[in-house]
């Protein structure tokens, strides 16, 4: 059966002020989606009420996610069931290596599945973690590195591309994973996220700009305005907005707003 991620109506405050206005979307397990927009239109802000985040106050609406109620649950409990947030501005974790990180994460998802698991064992880890290093190009020494720690902001992205890789969840969220990235850094990030989405993973990829996209092909495209979803559709549309910017959704959105 595949996974899918529903969002129904969403509205959220940040601290007392309406942010989300009424959010719908539905990612499949297997489909890319890009949500693009002008900075301040609530893309962060929908990537972080998904994973639980607790500023982030739902006012109405639901997020349904392999038909469980996301809002019952908290952040630890969302990544268990399948669903990853991949950070626009990763923190460090010093004294915390990225190999014991990602054993650590890894353990966890599969105790959610059986409560009896031991953990991997570490041959097995090693060879897992190897395996999904070489996939992404990754130097053999980031595994002891502590996770973050003096990274760049190219190795940062890299890291998160790896824990997504070994944690393999159904529905990864990409909060402007392009940010900050040089093209050489963009191009392996993106080519790394290329090699992991699927018919096993679905992504939600929230960015400002086509050049992501150069590398990532999307199955649908999202325009959000003022905490709305005000335009939907294929690839192309990413290229329109690269060519002609957002005022003509603006325009296009004040005209139905004001009737």
């Amino acid at each position: 059966m595949t996974s899918a991620l529903e969002i129904r109506n969403l509205h959220v405050n940040v601290e007392g002020k309406p942010i989300l206005k009424g959010v719908s979307l539905l990612v499949k397990q297997g489909e890319v989606h890009a949500l693009m927009g002008p900075n301040g239109t609530g893309k962060s802000t929908l990537a972080y009420t998904l994973m639980g985040h607790p500023l982030y106050t739902v006012t109405a609406g639901k997020i349904i996610f392999k038909g469980v109620d996301l809002l019952e649950l908290e952040p630890d409990e969302r990544a268990r069931l399948g669903l990853f947030l991949a950070f626009q501005y990763p923190v460090a974790i010093p004294g915390v290596s990225v190999a014991n990180f990602l054993r650590t994460a890894l353990n966890a998802r599969r105790r959610a599945v059986n409560p009896s698991d031991k953990g991997i064992p570490i041959p097995e880890f090693r060879k897992l973690l190897k395996s999904k290093m070489d996939m992404l190009k990754v130097p053999n020494d980031f595994a002891g590195r502590y996770l973050n720690e003096g990274f760049s902001g190219g190795e940062k992205k890299r890291a998160e591309i790896l824990q997504m890789a070994t944690l393999e969840p159904e529905i990864a969220i990409l909060d402007e994973t392009d940010s900050g990235l040089d093209i050489d850094a963009l191009r392996i990030v993106a080519e790394g996220i290329e090699a992991l989405t699927g018919p096993n993973m679905g992504a939600l990829i929230i960015t400002h700009y086509q050049r992501l996209l150069n590398y990532i092909k999307p199955d649908i495209v999202h325009i959000m305005l003022d905490g709305r979803i005000v335009e939907t559709g294929g690839p192309d549309l990413a290229l329109h907005l690269e060519e002609k910017g957002y005022d003509w959704v603006r325009e296009k959105y004040e005209e139905v707003t004001n009737g």
